[in-house]
């Protein structure tokens, strides 16, 4: 269950830390690896969340974790704190909403668009200027092929879709067709 209240709480409270220090890049790569540690290692998970373990054992995972990393103290302290607070379970989570406030302070966006075949470079690169001249922030593009849109393309940025693909032109005229009897 996904808890993003309550990352976003964490996030946020590391992140103004970090702001303040200017570290706060810093911080969202050593989050990102350990979130990336949860993904690849679920060992590692359960080590630092399974309430089998006692406190003791689990923070000191986390300590050799914090080693490895090579983390500053506030970045060890946090990550023990979670241990602490029986909150590791939502790292990855946290780790998601801090970058969310990364990517806002840098004003980039992230996007996709959607296509029905594969686009060369110079396409996509130059969606990708439509778009930032659209939301007035850097976009970072991902695109994917989906054959199923038969043309055309469908863009997301944000909250923003644009959906210029002819599956929802045909079921607009579909619609029309329909009200018209």
């Amino acid at each position: 269950m996904k808890q993003t209240i309550l990352a976003r709480r964490y996030a946020k409270a590391l992140f103004a830390i970090g702001k303040e220090d200017g570290k706060y890049e810093a911080y969202s790569e050593a989050l990102k690896a350990v979130a990336g540690l949860f993904k690849t290692n679920p060992e590692v998970e359960d080590a630092l969340t399974n309430p089998l373990y006692p406190l003791d054992v689990r923070d000191k995972a986390m300590a050799a974790i914090v080693k490895s990393m090579e983390a500053d103290t506030i970045m060890g302290n946090f990550l023990h704190l979670l241990v602490e607070k029986k909150r590791a379970t939502i790292l990855p989570e946290i780790a998601e909403e801090f970058q969310i406030m990364v990517d806002d302070v840098k004003n980039i966006s992230h996007g996709s668009v959607v296509t029905a075949v594969e686009l060369d470079t110079e396409l996509q690169n130059k969606i990708q200027a439509t778009l930032e001249k659209i939301t007035g922030k850097k976009v970072e593009l991902t695109a994917s092929v989906d054959p199923s849109i038969i043309g055309g393309m469908i863009a997301k940025v944000g909250d923003l879709v644009l959906d210029g693909s002819i599956r929802t032109q045909l079921a607009s005229l579909k619609g029309s067709i329909k009200g018209r009897e």
